[in-house]
């Protein structure tokens, strides 16, 4: 691919933006992100708080610890610490560097300030709305479809910023164009890529998830699945599976620790990432060739979810695995059509498992995505595959993806809303 192609262009600035830090679950860190903004907006610590906010948004934020909280969970807590010890500036890294004195004054800060939370009817899947009062003073920010994407902010009735909330997502000139993604094109950007153009970025992705995966494993954090699944044995394919899901185990249960996000989410990013990284290992890879596999499994990711949208009742665990699977199929030689029947397969296998928000089982279906992901390699390689009409499997990768991605948006729509109403009863 020419490296002053359109397409070429568009990959490096997909990655650039995609590939980013956050540390927490990225909605709870969204929530404070917004409180952050909203406290630098009011110029005054908040004598009353208001969170309205999207289904899917209380759903992830409700069972999962926010990073810095001593251990709390839920959107008043996340709201909380923004206000009192976010960095409105550092944006998904918003609560990471919360001082002791903010830590020590949570508790009584949320037995004495009134937090008021509740759902806003949205067209958009990610909606946030953080308004606080200080006297007669007032302050409202809104996020809305992306999780640091501010698109309101006002002052006791003055508007400082307002602009659709779908603009950035549509129109705006400095927005890559994600329709660019293919399964061809994103093979050839691998195997031409100049290194130089996208390795600090993967790299930053390899040393905070293999960082963040090694304190899973060292210690205690939630159900602890990385451990069990060391427990099961010692192949590859266990370790692989068990250091992305102890990555997750700390990352669900408030490890202060950040990771690099894939498609808005740590949890891809981990998943994305970690089993390729412990493959390469084992089978001796240099770092180029690492680093040429991340980008197939990134990129098919960012492609399967460019369909589906950041937040769906479809556990985006599932995108992440068959990327990962499709980075796994590229260290061991494969081409576009190894990489596209392991991503078919992989969507076969998994697609439909729910997302019932952030938790500690998050872990556990990360195990699983990352094992239909290698067993759709070794399907293919062992001459299997899953043909068109089986099921929702369509002939050809790209109809195949389309059809899973119509799965996740249209067709459980109402299941996510019969998940936030079974969470929220």
């Amino acid at each position: 691919m020419e490296r002053n192609s359109l397409t070429y262009r568009t990959y490096v600035e997909i990655l650039r933006r995609e590939l980013v830090c956050a540390m927490g679950c990225t909605e709870p860190i969204a929530v404070a992100y917004c409180a952050a903004v909203a406290r630098a907006t009011l110029g005054a610590e908040p004598e009353h708080i208001r969170v309205q906010a999207s289904g899917n948004v209380i759903k992830n934020v409700k069972s999962v610890v926010v990073p810095n909280t001593n251990g709390g969970r839920g959107i008043a807590v996340a709201a909380a610490i923004g206000v009192l010890g976010g960095d409105e500036a550092a944006e998904l890294e918003v609560i990471s560097h919360v001082p002791e004195e903010a830590k020590a004054r949570l508790a009584a800060y949320l037995a004495a300030t009134p937090i008021e939370v509740s759902s806003v009817e949205s067209d958009c899947i990610l909606d946030i709305i953080v308004t606080v009062r200080a006297g007669a003073d007032s302050a409202t920010v809104r996020i809305a479809n992306e999780h640091a994407n501010v698109v309101h902010i006002e002052r006791s009735g003055e508007v400082l910023l307002d602009k659709d909330p779908n603009a950035a997502l549509q129109s705006a000139a400095d927005e890559p164009d994600y329709t660019l993604l293919n399964v061809h094109d994103i093979c050839d950007f691998a195997a031409t890529c100049v290194l130089d153009d996208v390795a600090p970025t993967l790299r930053r992705q390899i040393a905070l998830n293999t960082a963040i995966s090694d304190e899973g494993l060292r210690h205690d954090y939630g159900a602890n699945i990385g451990k069990v699944l060391l427990t099961t044995g010692d192949s590859l394919r266990v370790r692989a599976k068990a250091r992305a899901a102890a990555g997750s185990d700390a990352r669900m249960n408030g490890c202060e620790m950040p990771v690099v996000i894939c498609s808005g989410s740590g949890n891809q990013g981990i998943t994305a990432s970690l089993p390729v990284v412990e493959y390469a290992a084992a089978l001796g890879k240099s770092e180029d060739e690492l680093l040429r596999a991340l980008l197939v499994s990134n990129l098919v990711t960012l492609h399967e979810k460019s369909g589906i949208g950041r937040l769906s009742a479809y556990c985006g665990a599932v995108s992440a695995g068959a990327g990962a699977g499709a980075g796994i199929a590229w260290l061991y030689g494969g081409g576009e059509d190894a990489v596209a029947h392991t991503i078919v397969n992989a969507l076969a296998i998994t697609s439909g498992i729910v997302c019932d928000g952030a938790k500690s089982s998050c872990a556990a279906k990360i195990a699983i995505a990352a094992e239909a992901g290698i067993f759709g390699y070794e399907m293919f390689v062992n001459g299997q595959q899953f043909l068109g009409g089986d099921g929702l499997v369509v002939k050809g990768v790209e109809n195949s993806i389309a059809s899973f991605s119509r799965l996740a948006r249209v067709g459980m729509s109402e299941t996510d809303r019969e998940i936030i109403r079974m969470m929220t009863e």
